[in-house]
């Protein structure tokens, strides 16, 4: 089996515990407004509009049994995100399609100078069979293994793929579902029951939150998730992430947010440690 890779970032501190290796597959399931990667959104769907714009020359366009496919060729291209800037999709053609043991090689390389792998997207339990063979891999190799989801997986389909995995960095965008429709587009009851099954488990690592003043009601948010998941702290100490919202690299017409201060952030933090969250990182 195959899946749409990304991009591969050999060394990154931020993706988990330790140095990582971090892995990102193409393709979401949901519609954050604030994404700050959109280009990973959906697979490219080969229109083509692309090709001739690369001045590198590192797409080609294949059609085959009627089916057209933009095809990459990663040593020609200069990383000028013409392509990404071109698509009116919200894609990229600048995707492999790799098995588990072809994306392996590439974290081999930077053994032993990591810790484990991460596995991000996109929405990557949009593969979740790549991902246990992946991680199968991983682990007979004595690396820690982390997903980083948005929680909309049922986990409890998929026990290998949690047997193979140490632990998920999930997205708790919003708590209350009206909020949550508003910023994804969809609703939350799924995550909120992997929020706690994964706590449960001891594999719920981290939960994050992006704070978008404006667009949603980011205290309620952090107070209900931090009170969901208090009971779970005795089984493995949860990590609450709180991410400040920038519009960095944004679709332009969600660019116009505010970006969240100092002060409602550390506010934001003091409500989670009032309600039994204890190891909390602000960004």
């Amino acid at each position: 089996m195959k899946a749409p890779v990304n991009k591969i970032i050999p060394f990154s501190a931020v993706d988990g515990p330790g140095n990582r290796t971090s892995v990102f597959l193409q393709g979401c399931n949901i519609d954050c407004l604030y994404c700050h990667n959109p280009e990973t959104r959906k697979v490219c769907m080969g229109c083509g509009d692309c090709v001739e714009a690369c001045p590198a020359g590192a797409l080609s366009l294949s059609e085959t049994g009627g089916n057209r496919r933009v095809l990459f060729d990663p040593s020609k291209c200069v990383s000028c995100d013409t392509c990404i800037h071109l698509c009116t999709h919200d894609a990229s053609p600048r995707i492999l399609y790799m098995t588990p043991e072809e994306t392996f090689k590439k974290i081999a390389r930077q053994i032993p100078f990591i810790r484990g792998v991460t596995v991000s997207g996109g929405e990557c339990t949009l593969y979740p069979e790549f991902l246990t063979e992946l991680f199968a891999i991983c682990k007979e190799q004595g690396l820690n293994t982390m997903l980083d989801s948005n929680g909309t997986l049922d986990f409890r389909q998929y026990p290998d793929l949690l047997k193979a995995t140490d632990g998920v960095m999930l997205d708790i965008k919003a708590f209350p579902e009206e909020d949550h429709k508003k910023v994804t587009g969809a609703g939350n009851q799924k995550i909120l029951e992997n929020a706690r099954y994964l706590a449960s488990l001891g594999k719920l690592f981290e939960v994050r939150t992006v704070v978008v003043p404006g667009l949603f009601d980011p205290e309620s948010t952090i107070r209900a998730a931090s009170a969901m998941l208090k009971p779970f702290q005795a089984v493995n100490q949860i990590q609450y992430k709180i991410i400040a919202y920038r519009p960095m690299g944004v679709r332009a017409e969600y660019a116009g947010f505010p970006v969240p201060g100092e002060a409602l952030l550390n506010h934001l933090a003091d409500i989670a440690r009032e309600e039994g969250m204890e190891k909390i990182v602000i960004i």
